[in-house]
C-alpha cells in the first residue's frame, strides 16, 4: 500500500524562521501578536496582527528574484528551499515525477496594491512588468515549482484555512498515482491596507487593542481572530522510496475527508463532525486512537460552538486534549493549516503537546480540554488536523507518527 510520509519542513512564522527556532517557542508558548506595523492601524477597527519579524529576502533569495514577487512569495520560496534541504533533496531526482500543490487566499495583495497606486500616480509606464503573475494566488506554486525543478503535477487550491488541509491531500493523492515527491502547504501575508479592508469586510476580524485578548478561541472574550503571516511548506514522499535514499521522516499523511455544510437555514447539521469523522476512518483508526486535535479556532463564538460540538460528540468532553498554538501567531489562512501540521508532526516527534498563548484553563467555556499555560506529554502516534474556510469549506487530516524504531528525525 503506498504511504505518503513528511520527510522535510520548513516554517515561517511571527514566532521564528526556521523550524527549531518556531518549535522552540511554540513550546515556550511565545505570543507574537502586536499592533500592526505594516501598515498604519490608525484609520480601522482592527489593530492586531501577527506580523513575521526580522525576515529579509536578500539574505535568503537571489537578488534577482526579490522585486519580481510579493512578500508570501518570498516567504514561500524561503520555506520551500529550506524544507527541501530538511528533506535532504539536494542531487538530481526525476523531474517529472516531483511536484507541488499549495493553497492560497489574498495572493499578492501588497505587489498589487503598491502597482495599482503607481498606476493611478503616475500611469501605465510605471507599473512593474511582473505585476502579470506576483499578484495571483497560485503565484506561490509556479514560483516553487520553476526553482526546485518540479516538473510534475502542480496546482493551488483556495480555500482559506481548509484549502491549506486541502494542497495537503492532494499531494497524498499524486503521490498514490505514482509521484515520488511534492511539494505542498501554503504561506500568507495579507498585511497591507488592501487586504486589511478585506479583512475588516468580512466581519470576523477581532477588534481588541490589547494583544493578550484579541485572539482567545474557546473563551467567554473570543470576539474574532487576529490576521497573521506565515506557514510552512512539507516535502511529502513515497515512503519506500523515501525509505532507499535514507530521508528521515516526520510522519504519515494518514487520513484526510472535506466537506460543506448545508445552507444557512437548514435543519441539517454543519459538516465539521461528519468531516473528522470521515478522515478517521480514511487514516482506518477510531477516535480512541487520536492523541490531540488541532482545532481550527475561528474566534468567533458561533462558530467555535460548532467546533466545540463536533469535538465533543466525537470524543467526550473533555475526552480528547485541544492543541491552539495558533493563538500566539494568529490566523495566517492558507498557511494556517499546513502549519498546525507540521506542529502537530512535531508535537508527535518529541511527544509534547504545546500550550496556548493567551488562554488559561480557567477561562475555556466549552466543554474541552484546552492545552493551556504549559507543554503537556503526549506518548501517542494520531493527530487530528481539522481547518474550515469561508463559505462552510470543512477539512481534517490525521497525522500518524513514524512506528517506533523508525528514523524521524528531520535536519533544518
Amino acid at each position: 500500500m503506498t504511504r505518503a510520509v513528511v520527510t522535510g519542513i520548513g516554517v515561517l512564522a511571527p514566532t521564528g524562521l526556521g523550524l527549531d527556532s518556531y518549535w522552540a517557542a511554540t513550546l515556550r508558548g511565545s505570543s507574537a501578536l502586536a499592533q500592526v506595523t505594516r501598515l498604519d492601524p490608525g484609520r480601522y477597527p482592527a489593530k492586531i496582527a501577527g506580523e513575521i519579524p526580522y525576515f529579509d529576502p536578500g539574505r535568503h533569495l537571489p537578488g534577482r528574484l526579490v522585486p519580481q514577487m510579493d512578500r508570501m512569495t518570498q516567504l514561500a520560496l524561503t520555506a520551500a528551499d529550506w524544507a527541501m534541504a530538511d528533506a535532504k533533496i539536494d542531487g538530481e531526482f526525476d523531474e517529472l515525477s516531483a511536484g507541488v500543490t499549495t493553497a492560497g487566499t489574498f495572493g499578492g495583495f501588497e505587489f498589487g496594491q503598491r502597482e495599482l497606486q503607481n498606476l493611478w500616480r503616475a500611469g501605465p509606464k510605471h507599473v512593474s512588468v511582473y505585476m502579470s503573475f506576483a499578484w495571483f494566488y497560485a503565484v506561490n506554486s509556479g514560483q516553487i515549482s520553476i526553482r526546485q525543478r518540479l516538473r510534475g503535477p502542480t496546482g493551488v487550491f483556495v480555500g482559506e484555512q481548509a484549502g491549506g488541509l486541502e494542497a495537503i491531500a492532494q499531494a497524498r493523492r499524486n503521490i498514490a498515482k505514482g509521484c515520488t515527491i511534492m511539494l505542498t502547504g501554503g504561506m500568507e501575508s495579507s498585511l497591507c491596507p488592501y487586504s486589511w479592508v478585506a479583512h475588516e469586510a468580512g466581519g470576523r476580524v477581532s477588534h481588541s487593542h490589547d494583544p493578550k485578548a484579541a485572539y482567545v478561541p474557546f473563551t467567554g472574550r473570543a470576539n474574532g481572530y487576529v490576521p497573521g503571516e506565515g506557514g510552512a511548506i512539507l516535502v511529502v514522499e513515497e515512503a519506500d522510496a523515501a525509505r532507499e535514499r535514507g530521508a528521515g521522516e516526520y510522519g504519515e499523511i494518514a487520513g484526510y475527508a472535506s466537506t460543506f455544510d448545508p445552507p444557512a437555514g437548514s435543519a441539517r447539521p454543519p459538516g465539521l463532525r461528519r468531516c473528522a469523522a470521515l478522515a478517521m476512518a480514511d487514516a482506518g483508526i477510531d477516535p480512541s486512537d487520536v492523541d490531540v486535535v488541532f482545532a481550527d479556532g475561528m474566534g468567533v463564538a458561533e462558530l467555535d460552538s460548532i467546533e466545540a460540538l463536533a469535538i465533543t460528540e466525537i470524543f467526550g468532553p473533555h475526552g480528547v486534549p485541544v492543541a491552539l498554538p495558533k493563538t500566539g501567531v494568529g490566523r495566517l489562512f492558507s498557511g494556517g493549516a499546513p502549519l498546525d501540521v507540521a506542529t502537530a508532526l512535531l508535537a508527535l516527534r518529541d511527544r509534547l503537546l504545546p500550550p496556548a498563548p493567551n488562554i488559561s484553563a480557567a477561562s475555556v467555556c466549552a466543554d474541552l480540554d484546552v492545552v493551556t499555560e504549559t507543554p503537556r506529554p503526549c506518548n501517542g502516534r494520531h493527530a487530528l488536523v481539522l481547518a474550515r474556510g469561508a463559505g462552510g469549506f470543512n477539512a481534517a487530516l490525521v497525522v500518524r507518527a513514524p512506528a517506533a524504531g523508525t528514523d524521524s528525525e528531520g535536519e533544518l
